[in-house]
């Protein structure tokens, strides 16, 4: 397991509390709509297919230099759970060896598979999904803004998101995050590439 271990991180609207086991059930729940596989493939998991999955997350990755960060999204006002975000943080200087993130790939954790050589230090790929209630509420970019702001201040330097090239939400969260689109696929998504800026949208607990 890496040296990066999730904390609850507070916004004006959101708790990201980081992922147990337990929140399976709730979350098999509020991400139970198969259009948010559209793009990135899949079915929806079942509860104890999800559940198996986060007791794997949690246990974090067994590579000593990969930390799988891992919250769930939870809205003050009613305390629903309404999606996730999550990040792979790879502490390297250069590119990550092919089998680097093969742990990460085998329990469906989004992945830095060979970044850019210029990106020394920390690097994390992340991603973020909520539930179709929630959309169009500008949840997913409060989460990611404020994981993004997390990781900067924990000393990463480079955030990573490979994104459909159809997704347009994701694309503008991913602007908002602060990345951009490069010209680099990977498995049918651009690779979209940004600084870790030290201050995301989070508050003061």
């Amino acid at each position: 397991m890496g040296g990066f271990t999730p904390g609850t991180i507070h916004t004006s609207r959101l708790l990201l509390l980081p992922l147990r086991a337990d929140h399976a059930e709730e979350m098999a729940g509020a991400l139970a709509d198969p259009a948010l596989h559209t793009f990135i493939g899949g079915a929806p998991a079942a509860a104890t297919a999800l559940r198996a999955r986060y007791e794997r997350l949690v246990a974090g990755s067994p590579d000593p230099a990969e930390s799988w960060c891992n919250w769930v999204i939870q809205l003050r006002d009613s305390g629903h759970l309404t999606g996730t975000v999550q990040a792979t943080v790879t502490e390297l200087s250069g590119s990550a060896p092919d089998g680097a993130t093969g742990g990460a790939r085998a329990v469906g954790h989004r992945h830095l598979s060979d970044a850019d050589p210029a990106a020394a230090g920390p690097v994390a790929e992340i991603a973020w999904v909520v539930g179709t209630p929630w959309q169009g509420r500008g949840i997913a970019t409060e989460a990611a803004r404020a994981m993004a702001g997390w990781l900067g201040r924990g000393g990463v330097r480079t955030l990573v998101a490979h994104i459909h090239p159809d997704h347009r939400a994701s694309a503008a969260v991913a602007t908002a995050c602060g990345l951009a689109p490069t010209d680099v696929w990977h498995d049918g998504e651009v690779r979209w590439v940004g600084p870790a800026r030290r201050r995301g949208g989070e508050r003061p607990a």
